[in-house]
């Protein structure tokens, strides 16, 4: 990285791209329990299927630095625990294995065999495994195949050969597999295209008769050579192939799914061919071919089956027929292929099929699905098609067959897993008032699009909510004896009495409990094996077994200010600053230590830490006084209530917490004190043991209001509940043990405790206002919670109504029928009533079209009514490209929504009729639409904006400023200030930054007085612009369509010379420079992510926090580009990483300078993906970075905690 880069920034992901490209299933613990692993982007993750809850549960998540380009899993015979192989960008095999214990992956093997990045000789394309786990295949697309055999060695290690090469030049692979030929020399199948003849043949004939070619290599394990075995034609479109079962279980060979067709071959077999169905339907083409685009295969006891999916998500189930010999015995040889429509599901990247009943489908956009089994479709009237019925010869057509979908049958849906890939557009605003800004996308495609909002926070399941006779100040819940399971009484404390509830069937109150009722309560505990204290502002009341209650009044003209008890202490202060000490004898009664230590200032807060396992007392008491400081006084008997250390604050603190907590740092547990202060701050920090000094602390602003905390349980672990303006809720993360604060996603709390019942073991209750509330908390994995709104077709942009809480979507869908023209095949008279159904389109897709477009205008509300209030649909085949809202001077600064059109646009290759802007005026404070007129233009207008009172508008390579008339838009000004087509734009002043399709920005002034638009600068080098966001005046943050991000900035002496007045002809008649402007702009900072960003904004995230670039990716990926403010943490970062570059080498080999350099050299920016990985590591190699840096383990992790907590979450 250039050290000589004026700007630096920490570069987080928030949220890792959903858009999983391959998943697998195996049991990759070593049990029987099977797991389902996912590659997405750069990360490979683990779900563990719960077949009992029906949920699919990730557990761990591993960013590989590197582009997964395949994965497969693998056994060695013998072995109950599969291995996984990676495919990837980095020229290297690696093998890698889960390990449970520690959750985590270990890289078990790492061969080099070619260069790194995605090329198209280089394997890693392709990987097929043998069924037996003997070999591996790893093919690239042209030429080169490496064969790999696995075996074990003496120790029962894993090892593997060197590579045995299966090349043929001049060669183009398009599908690879293994064969399942039981312990016979393992043999792969590949679907390939000899292109030599096509490369010499000038006329084109030679490709037009090229043939694809059905191979099979052969891997002789007693020779240790690869040989190709068998070739044969195969139709010319075939896309895919599928292993057939073979040994004791089937046929072996493959399935081959070409276009409207599936085939079985396979080298001592007869082909069989079958056709793929098509849909039935008035809206339906019935001479669109289908493809198989994914599937999967089942083995069961003595059978298999296919479920083959096509382009509509339509699923098949596949089977073959054996013939059978005299006695009812399958021979091995195929009588016949069968093929019948299975049920409809999302489109799928991959099916998983589980052996407790369960299909997993890996959705290409949208949502993950779960789905049970309820059958597997052998009984239905469903029509089936057999091979018996279709000749094999590839030069007769398979006659179209026809089916009529219906709703699901055989699977039912048991989980939906929320994603955001693919996320078109994202706006980060505070729509609702809250402390934080929520974050609004638009994502999916087709019918299954939404509306999402996503709000930082935990997930919560209210139980009960009941109302009160009055408000209550605080709450407890208490057991009766130590060994109960759960809890007997909550007890309320209102400002002139106190309530208890006995907690059973139903809550009811009761009197008999020994409480005083007639005073607040301060504390209520349960002390050592059955008895029960209560502490209130006149005294402190022990209640024993059988009734008898002992008594402690207050001192008298004294109260009781604040208390602190554990299982055998009780600590109070008085109003005097006195602080008096109790403990529990061996009689258990409570003896009062003799001395009294006063305070200086007046006691706001006590806290008693649990007692540690094996003592008898908690050793420190914290004391927190209005004088803006916390003492530890020592409970040690030979030293009580002595001052241990003391800590000053920015506040009065309003509660105290000690507890001991799991930390990352030392990897065991460690006692912290939690403190609250009355502005709204909370603060951990460590509390030595032994010396009972303070030390290594952190800070979270929560709100405006006192913080209030409280220990609670969640999930098995300590917790710590912080109430100010929100609830919050500390505890450490599952895999680092890292410490977070969340916020829960529910009502402002004043009080809350934990709640243990036979309904519900690990809760808790809250109160608020006059409301008692029980509720759980169930995932602490997911601290983003999503909301979706449903759209119509496919989102493309959206613009947000001034002042209102609503957005207006603009959405558009190719090659798919508008709602007229269905309306209009539905109704013609020659439709008979089975093709008239409607389907729902988010189930089965709308009806395709070819160069039709359907698209709509939509008005969102996601605060009030979550839902869609008005809907325009568009006409004419014209489809909406972009969008927004602006006030028009002419207009009184009225507020007008703006829609650019196309009209018979065709994507690649680009042509279209021509384009328009459409003006809508809003009415009902935005929620309803209307036409006011249309203004033709020469090419669509993919950019729009309001600029000072008129609109700027982006059509084609021209720049213009448009005015609103009665009829139509008004031309004001015009100029040429990009090469090919401006795709986007952003105003500050006077200064416009176009954004090209494929040549990064340009800088433009408009001159008022002259009214002319001049372009002065641009970038000398090319980018394929997909967002950008002005960061200042003169820097422009970006996004390009290879995953990279980036920021220029005008020089300075050039951005001031060309706002003065007077400079238009200067700027005019300069010469310019590489073709382009007369200036060019630099570049500052350049970072590769691994996905197309869709939008880039500079907003803060957090209340209190720095501004930072939100970043969305097309995949669902939310990241964060944050602001150095220092060089001395620059150079910590910079070390840091270049440290974690070495000791945590990426998973799949994959070298990560280069890799985050993929395009451009990284500049500028330090990855905080890698250095958050400095949690995982295992203690010594945390403890020799640490050193090399010269800090703690513990200040190195603060330090990289603070830079998420301080700007996102």
């Amino acid at each position: 990285m250039a050290t000589t880069s004026s700007l630096f920034m920490y570069s987080l992901t928030l949220q890792q791209s959903a858009s999983v490209t391959q998943a697998i299933v195996g049991q990759f613990a070593g049990t029987k329990e099977q797991q389902i692993l996912t590659a997405s982007g750069s990360d490979l993750t683990l779900h563990r299927p719960d077949p009992t809850q029906a949920k699919v549960t990730p557990v761990l998540s591993h960013n590989v630095f590197g582009i997964i380009r395949t994965i497969a899993a693998f056994r060695i015979a013998g072995s109950n625990k599969d291995y996984i192989i990676i495919g990837s960008d980095s020229g290297r095999i690696a093998i890698i294995e889960y390990l449970p214990p520690q959750n985590k992956f270990k890289q078990i093997h790492l061969e080099t065999f070619g260069k790194s990045g995605v090329r198209r000789v280089i394997p890693g394309q392709y990987l097929a495994v043998d069924p037996k786990g003997r070999a591996c295949l790893l093919a690239s697309v042209e030429k080169n195949k490496l064969v790999y055999v696995l075996n074990r060695n003496a120790q029962a290690e894993l090892t593997i050969s060197s590579p045995l090469e299966a090349h043929k030049a001049q060669t183009l692979v398009f599908a690879l597999t293994a064969l399942d030929v039981g312990y016979e020399n393992p043999i792969f199948a590949a679907l390939e295209i000899e292109y030599g003849e096509s490369d010499q043949d000038a006329t084109g004939q030679a490709y037009q008769d090229v043939e694809k070619q059905l191979v099979y290599y052969e891997l002789d394990l007693g020779l240790n050579h690869v040989v190709r075995k068998w070739a044969d034609t195969v139709d010319r479109h075939s896309n895919i192939l599928f292993q057939v079962p073979g040994g004791s279980d089937g046929p072996s060979g493959v399935l081959v799914c070409s276009t409207d067709n599936i085939t079985y071959r396979h080298n001592n077999q007869d082909p069989h061919r079958v056709p793929i169905p098509r849909r039935k339907g008035a809206t339906e083409d019935p001479y669109r071919a289908r493809h198989i685009v994914s599937g999967v295969m089942h083995k069961m006891r003595g059978a298999f089956f296919f479920l083959l999916q096509t382009e509509d998500g339509d699923l098949f189930k596949v089977t073959l027929d054996m013939v059978e010999d005299d006695n009812g015995q399958a021979t091995g040889e195929v009588q016949k292929l069968k093929i019948k429509y299975f049920d409809t599901v999302p489109l799928a990247t991959n099916l998983i099929i589980l052996k407790s009943g369960f299909l997993f489908i890996a959705s290409e956009t949208g949502n993950h699905h779960f789905y049970q089994f309820e059958k597997l479709g052998d009984d239905d009237a469903e029509p089936e098609f057999t091979s018996k019925s279709y000749s094999s010869d590839l030069t007769e057509p398979c006659g179209p067959v026809y089916f009529h979908p219906r709703p699901v049958e055989n699977v039912n849906l048991v989980e939906s897993i929320d994603t955001m890939n693919p996320m078109t557009d994202c706006k980060v605003t505070n729509l609702t008032g809250d402390d934080a800004p929520q974050i609004y996308s638009i994502c999916g495609t087709g019918a299954r699009s939404a509306f999402k909002t996503i709000r930082h926070g935990l997930d919560v399941s209210e139980i009960v909510e009941s109302e009160l006779p009055s408000v209550p100040s605080a709450v407890w819940t208490t057991k009766i004896k130590h060994d109960d399971e759960y809890d007997a009484y909550i007890v309320l404390s209102f400002s002139n009495g106190t309530l208890v509830l006995s907690i059973g069937e139903t809550v009811e109150e009761v009197t008999d409990t020994g409480f005083l009722s007639s005073a607040p309560t301060l504390a209520v505990q349960l002390l050592g094996e059955e008895a029960l204290l209560q502490v209130h502002p006149r005294g402190i009341r022990h209640i024993r077994p059988g009734g008898k209650v002992n008594e402690w009044p207050a001192p008298q003209h004294r109260t009781i200010v604040a208390a602190a008890t554990n299982e055998r202490q009780v600590a109070v202060a008085l109003s005097s600053g006195e602080i008096a000490y109790f403990e529990m004898d061996t009689d258990g009664n409570l003896a009062e230590y003799d001395v009294r230590r006063e305070m200086s200032g007046t006691v706001t807060c006590l806290s008693l830490g649990e007692i540690p396992e094996g003592r008898v007392r908690s050793n420190f008491l914290a004391v927190g006084c209005d004088d803006s400081t916390v003492r530890i006084l020592s409970l040690d008997p030979e030293s009580t209530l002595e001052n241990k250390s003391v800590q000053a604050l920015t506040s009065a603190p309003s509660a105290l917490k000690i507890m001991a907590m799991a930390d990352s740092s030392s990897g065991g547990s460690t006692l912290y004190l939690h403190i609250g202060l009355f502005s709204g701050v909370y603060l951990r920090t460590v509390l030595d043991e032994i010396t009972g000094e303070l030390s290594d602390t952190i800070t979270r602003f929560l709100g405006p209001k006192a913080v209030k905390l409280f220990r609670v349980t969640v999930q098995g672990q300590k917790t710590i509940l912080a109430l100010s303006s929100r609830a919050w809720l500390g505890y450490s993360e599952a895999l680092t043990k890292a410490f977070m604060l969340t916020p829960l996603s529910y009502a402002p709390l004043e009080w809350g405790c934990s709640f243990s019942s036979e309904q519900c073991p690990e809760g808790m209750v809250g109160i608020n206002g006059q409301n008692l509330r029980i509720f759980t908390i169930e995932n602490l994995a997911n601290n983003l919670l999503q909301q979706s709104i449903p759209l119509a077709y496919t989102p493309r942009h959206f613009a947000r109504v001034p002042d209102q809480p609503l957005f207006c979507v603009i959405e558009a869908d190719n090659n798919t029928l508008s709602s007229a023209t269905k309306v209009r095949l539905r109704n013609d008279p020659s439709v008979v009533n089975g093709d008239a159904a409607v389907l729902p389109p988010d189930e089965f897709g709308y009806p395709r079209g070819k160069a039709h477009w359907a698209s709509c205008i939509q008005v969102v509300d996601p605060v009030t009514e979550k839902k869609v209030l008005h809907t325009i649909d568009l006409e004419d085949n014209e489809a909406a490209v972009s969008i927004a809202i602006a006030p028009f001077t002419s207009q009184d600064n009225e507020h007008f929504l703006v829609v650019g059109t196309a009209k018979d646009l065709v994507i690649a290759p680009r042509s279209h009729a021509c384009g328009y802007i459409h003006i809508y005026r809003l009415h009902d404070s935005g929620r309803s639409l209307e036409f006011i007129h249309k203004t033709k233009v020469e090419e669509p207008p993919l950019a729009l904006l309001p600029f000072q009172g008129r609109l700027l508008a982006g059509i084609g390579s021209i720049l213009r400023i448009y005015d609103l008339g009665m009829r139509q838009l008004l031309r004001k000004a015009q100029a040429q200030v990009a090469p090919n087509l401006i795709v986007g734009l952003q105003t500050q002043g006077n200064r416009i930054i176009a954004s090209d399709i494929s040549e990064s920005v340009s800088f433009v002034v408009y001159n008022f007085a002259e009214n002319r638009l001049i372009a002065f600068a641009d970038d000398s080098i090319p980018r394929w612009t997909t967002a950008t966001t002005m960061v200042d005046y003169d820097t422009v943050a970006g996004g390009d369509k290879f995953g990279n991000l980036w920021m220029v900035r005008c020089p300075r002496h050039i951005s001031e010379e060309s706002d003065e007045d007077g400079a238009t002809a200067h700027l005019l008649h300069e010469k310019q420079y590489l073709h382009g402007a007369p200036h060019k702009i630099a570049l500052v900072a350049h970072f590769f992510t691994h996905d197309i960003p869709t939008s880039i904004q500079k907003t803060q995230l957090v209340a209190g926090g720095r501004e930072v670039l939100v970043w969305s990716g097309l995949q669902g990926t939310l990241g964060i580009l944050v602001p150095f403010v220092s060089r001395e943490d620059v150079d910590f970062f910079q070390s840091l990483e270049q440290h974690l570059r070495t000791e945590d080498a990426p998973l799949a080999g994959r070298d990560h300078l280069i890799y985050r350099g993929y395009y451009v050299p990284v500049k500028g920016v330090i990855d905080g993906d890698l250095c958050e990985r400095f949690a995982l590591l295992p203690m010594d190699k945390k403890m020799m970075i640490a050193g090399e840096l010269d800090r703690s383990v513990r200040e190195v992790e603060r330090k990289i905690a603070d830079f998420r907590t301080r700007a996102a979450y």
